[in-house]
Order: structure tokens, then sequence, then C-alpha cells
């Protein structure tokens, strides 16, 4: 559930695993943190690049980019609506910020592809931000941290297909996109959840009307997912 706040804060509920335990967490989050071009094999990130380059994006003044957008584009819902049907999903590993806390979930950082031809920072700004509704506590996984797997499929014409599938080694780790984005710490203040980067696709980017994502713990024998449906807005002018 997606409680709006005053301030542009919104109010997420999730459930948290620790320990194989689960508990109802609600989670006050105030900033929402988009890290791209976070890749640490240069040649994956150039074919991230690349392909993103073929619908029309410029390339990135710097490596990694972090882009700040409204928190309240984060929902646990199982459906978003977005304009017209250049949207596209990416799966992402997602670092939630709390009082207590780090925890880590998995999230799309859903993104209008036409409008992000024009600029990345604005297409960030239009589509919601799905996230999966469970959490793990980061210390329980920081140290297998690179044996995770993330997974993405696209459903569309009621076909599922593989989109996306890597370890998370492919991306810099939690605790250097905090400390590139805050200089002197590697963690982030309470309420801030930031996305930590992606993964090049299978084949072409394609918009879809469904979009499952996953983040596997083979080591904890445990995994987060989440879907969502997408449903297109008519563009009236």
């Amino acid at each position: 559930m997606t409680k709006d706040l005053h301030g542009g804060a919104v109010s997420l509920d999730f459930r948290a695993d620790e320990q194989g335990r689960s508990r109802p967490l609600t989670a006050p989050i105030e900033r929402l943190i988009i890290a791209g071009w976070t890749g640490r094999d240069v040649a994956a990130m150039e074919a991230h690049i690349a392909e993103l380059e073929a619908i029309g994006v410029k390339r990135p003044k710097a490596t990694p980019l972090f882009y700040r957008v409204a928190a309240t584009l984060l929902t646990t819902a199982p459906a978003i609506e977005v304009a017209g049907t250049a949207s596209s999903g990416e799966v992402e590993p997602v670092v939630v910020s709390l009082a207590d806390g780090l925890w880590i979930g998995v999230g799309s950082d859903h993104t209008d592809r036409e409008l992000e031809t024009v600029g990345v920072t604005l297409s960030k700004q239009l589509c919601a931000k799905p996230v999966a509704p469970q959490l793990w506590r980061y210390a329980e996984v920081e140290d297998h941290w690179d044996r995770l797997v993330l997974r993405s499929h696209a459903i569309q014409g009621g076909k599922r297909r593989l989109y996306q599938e890597g370890p998370v080694a492919a991306l810099r780790t939690p605790r250097e996109l905090m400390s590139r984005y805050r200089p002197g710490t590697d963690a982030l203040p309470p309420g801030s959840v930031m996305f930590c980067g992606t993964l090049a696709v299978m084949g072409a980017i394609a918009a879809a009307e469904r979009f499952e994502i996953e983040l596997e713990d083979p080591v904890l024998q445990r995994r987060l997912r989440h879907g969502y449906d997408i449903a297109p807005l008519p563009i009236e002018g």
C-alpha cells in the first residue's frame, strides 16, 4: 500500500524478511535517487549505452550519474498507467534506508523511451517506479552480494520472454554508489531510496503489457519478486 505524505514524501507498506521471519514494515520515504550507468564492466556498460543510443538517447556526461526524482513515483501496486506505448521497465536492485538501517529490494526503473531521447532526467520523472513489496536486510546479503542474480520477463501478446538476466556483480555495489552520491560516507539518510542500475536487455528494448522482476539470493535460497501490468493512456496532442 502507498500513502502520500505532505511535502512530496510517501509511505510504503512492505513485508520485511529477517533471518527467515516475515513482518510488516512501514517505510516513510522522502527522497528517491535513480543511479544510472553503474556497470563495473566497462564493456557491458557500453553495451547498455549503445542500445540506448540506438533509440536516440544521448551518451551520459559521466558515469555513474544520479537522478533525483519525486518519491511519490514509488509504488508497490500491481499496475501502472503510462502515456502511450513507448515505455518499458528495467529491473534494478533497490536500497531502502530507514531509521533502523539499510534494506534491499528489487524495482523497475520504468521509463518513457520517446521522452528519454529528449532528456533522461525528464523521462525518469514521467513514469511510476514499481518496487516489490518485500525487503531483505542488507546486512544479510552484503557478504555474498556478488552472487545475487537479477532477472526480468516481459509479457506481450500473451508471450512471456526473458528480458534481462545476470549477476549483480555486473553493477557497482550499493556501498560504492552511496559513497559516490554522498562523498565521505557509504550510507544514505533515513527516508531515502536508491535504484542501483540495470543490466543490458536480451535483444532490443521493447514495450510490454506486463513486466515481472526478480532478485534471487542463491546462498540463502530466496527471491524477491514483483509483477505489474502496464496500462497505456491515449496521447491527444
